[in-house]
């Protein structure tokens, strides 16, 4: 996995290794002007509350957007994780992503190990992330 640190939506630092800490890390890059991203979040809000005593860490990468927009989507569905804010799409781009959406599974190493390119649900994510957890 590539190096990913910066600012998050809320103005926070954060580093994803330092933030996975040894742990499964899901990332998905997302915007609010992305009308799958809109439909798939819920269902990854179920996911980390789901996952999150088996130690997987989610992470959310906010793609060329506007930061009060952004903050909005996060009450709106009330998004739990952080977000890394990248209005220039940099740190997006190091995943090699082709489109919007994006979702990757991550492993404790730090190597990822599945990418779902577009639109993720609730089943084919739970069941990547079982696989990683195995």
């Amino acid at each position: 996995m590539p190096r990913l640190s910066g600012e998050t939506v809320d103005g926070e630092r954060l580093d994803a290794a330092t933030y996975a800490d040894g742990n499964v890390l899901v990332i998905n890059v997302w915007a609010n002007w992305c009308d799958p991203c809109r439909l798939e979040q819920p269902q990854l809000v179920r996911l980390a509350d789901r996952y999150r005593d088996d130690g997987v860490r989610f992470l959310g990468i906010n793609y060329q957007d506007d930061r009060d927009a952004a903050r909005a989507w996060i009450r709106e569905f009330g998004v739990a994780y952080p977000s890394l804010f990248d209005p220039a799409g940099r740190s997006a781009s190091t995943l090699g992503f082709p489109f919007l959406p994006d979702t990757y599974v991550v492993d404790p190493g730090g190597t990822i190990r599945w990418a779902v390119y577009g639109e993720t649900d609730e089943r084919e994510l739970a069941d990547l992330i079982d696989d990683v957890l195995a």
